[in-house]
C-alpha cells in the first residue's frame, strides 16, 4: 500500500456487518417487483443521497413500507437491526409508533391528511449505488424522526453516520419515551455541574431551532444554525444567537471533560455510549477506543437555552472525530431532534475520496474483469488494499 493510498485514520472495517447487509439486500431486492426496484435503486452520485432531513417532505424517494408485503417488511427491519444495537432498534420502532399518537393529537390541525401524514408506514428504503461484491453503495432508511445512513466502500469500509432520531411528544408521552436517555443524560450531567463548571458549559441562554450543523452533507470548520427550523417559523433566533451558538471544529465550545469530576465524567461517557449505540457494535468499539486514547481533554460538552424541561434547550458533545447534537426547542421543548455525526466520515466522504483516487491510480478490479487484456501490458495485481 502506498502512503498516498492510506485510508483515513478512523476508517472503519466491520466485515461481519458488511457481509450480512450485502447478502441481505441482494436477497431482498430479488423479491422486489420491477416497480419496487425502480422506486428503490438510485445512482451513488445522486445528490438526493445526501438529503437526510427527518421532517415530513413531499419529495421523499425510495420504496415505502406501504409498498412492501409482510415478508419484505420483516426482512427490511432485520436489515435495520444489523446496523444498530438492540436498544436503538427498539427506539426506532417506538418512534415510528409515535406517529399514531401524533395522528390523534394533530387531527384538528391536519384534518383529512392526518392518517396520510401520521402513519408508521411512511418510512422509505433506498439503495444508492450497486450492492455487489467489491463495490460501493449505501442503504438509507428515512422518514419522520428516523434517518439511518449506511455507506459501504469497496466492500471493506463502512460509515454509519449521520444517524438522526427524533421524538414528538417528549413530555407526557405515556410509555413511549424512546429518547429518554438521549436527552435525559444531558440534563443529568448539567445538574451535577457546580456554578463554575456550569458557567463554562452553558454557552448561550437561547437554544437553536434545530441542529447547529443543520443538514450539511459534510461539516465544515465553522457552522452557524439557521434562524428557524424548516416549516416551523414559530420559533426563531437572532443573528446574535446564531453567532453565539456557532460550531467551531478547531475551537470547541463548552466545558472540557478533563474539567469534570470522576462521577461527572462517567455520566458524559454514558451519554456518548448511548449515541454510539446507533452504529454497529464493532464500529462503536472503534470510536470508543479512539475517544479513550485521545483522552478527556479532547471532549467538550456545551449547553444552550433553558436548564429545565418544558423550555427550549440544546446540548452538543464534540470529540476529535464525532459530533453529537440534541435539540428540543420547538413546541416549547416538546419536540426532540438528535444526531450523531462523523466530521470526516459522514456518508463515507473521506473514504470514498481516497478510494476514487486509488482507482484512478491502479484501476478498478470490477472493470478489469470485463475488459480484454489484448493490447494492454500485464499490470501488478494491486487492487487488494
Amino acid at each position: 500500500m502506498t502512503p498516498s493510498s492510506d485510508p483515513p485514520e478512523h476508517l472503519h472495517e466491520d466485515a461481519h456487518t458488511i457481509q450480512k447487509l450485502l447478502v441481505g439486500v441482494i436477497g431482498l431486492l430479488d423479491t422486489f417487483s420491477a416497480d419496487q426496484r425502480a422506486g428503490s435503486l438510485f445512482a451513488f452520485d445522486d445528490p438526493r443521497r445526501l438529503d437526510w432531513d427527518i421532517i415530513p417532505k413531499p419529495d421523499r424517494i425510495g420504496v415505502s413500507l406501504h409498498q412492501l408485503d409482510r415478508h419484505q417488511k420483516v426482512v427490511l427491519l432485520d436489515l435495520i437491526r444489523l446496523t444498530v444495537s438492540e436498544e436503538v432498534f427498539t427506539k426506532i420502532l417506538a418512534i415510528m409508533q409515535l406517529e399514531h399518537v401524533l395522528r390523534a393529537r394533530e387531527a384538528q390541525f391536519l384534518g383529512v391528511a392526518a392518517p396520510l401524514w401520521r402513519t408508521s408506514d411512511s418510512y422509505f428504503f433506498s439503495i444508492f449505488g450497486r450492492p455487489g461484491f467489491e463495490d460501493t453503495w449505501s442503504l438509507r432508511f428515512l422518514g419522520h424522526h428516523v434517518c439511518l445512513n449506511v455507506t459501504i466502500v469497496n466492500q471493506r469500509w463502512i460509515s454509519m453516520t449521520p444517524s438522526a432520531l427524533g421524538q414528538q411528544p417528549a413530555l407526557d408521552a405515556g410509555v413511549l419515551n424512546p429518547l429518554a436517555e438521549d436527552e435525559g443524560l444531558g440534563f443529568q450531567l448539567l445538574e451535577t455541574l457546580d456554578e463554575r463548571q456550569r458557567s463554562t458549559a452553558v454557552i448561550h441562554d437561547t437554544a437553536p431551532a434545530d441542529f447547529v450543523s443543520r443538514q450539511v452533507p459534510r461539516i465544515g470548520a465553522l457552522e452557524y444554525p439557521d434562524h428557524y427550523d424548516l416549516g416551523m417559523p414559530q420559533y426563531q433566533i437572532t443573528t446574535a444567537d446564531r453567532k453565539a451558538l456557532a460550531l467551531n471544529r478547531n475551537q470547541p465550545s463548552g466545558i472540557r471533560a478533563d474539567q469534570l469530576e470522576e462521577h461527572q465524567l462517567d455520566v458524559l461517557m454514558q451519554l456518548i455510549d448511548t449515541y454510539l449505540q446507533r452504529v454497529s457494535d464493532s464500529v462503536a468499539a472503534e470510536y470508543r477506543t479512539g475517544i479513550d486514547a485521545d483522552g478527556p481533554a479532547t471532549i467538550h460538552f456545551a449547553w444552550a437555552g433553558g436548564t429545565t424541561r418544558g423550555v427550549p434547550h440544546y446540548f452538543r458533545v464534540q470529540t476529535r472525530a464525532l459530533l453529537i447534537e440534541m435539540v428540543n426547542a420547538v413546541d416549547s421543548g416538546n419536540h426532540i431532534h438528535s444526531v450523531i455525526r462523523d466530521f470526516d466520515q459522514d456518508f463515507a466522504a473521506a473514504a470514498h475520496e481516497k478510494y476514487l483516487a486509488r482507482i484512478a491510480e491502479h484501476g478498478d478490479h470490477l472493470t478489469s474483469r470485463t475488459t480484454s487484456s489484448e493490447g494492454t501490458e500485464l499490470m501488478a495485481n494491486d487492487w487488494s488494499w
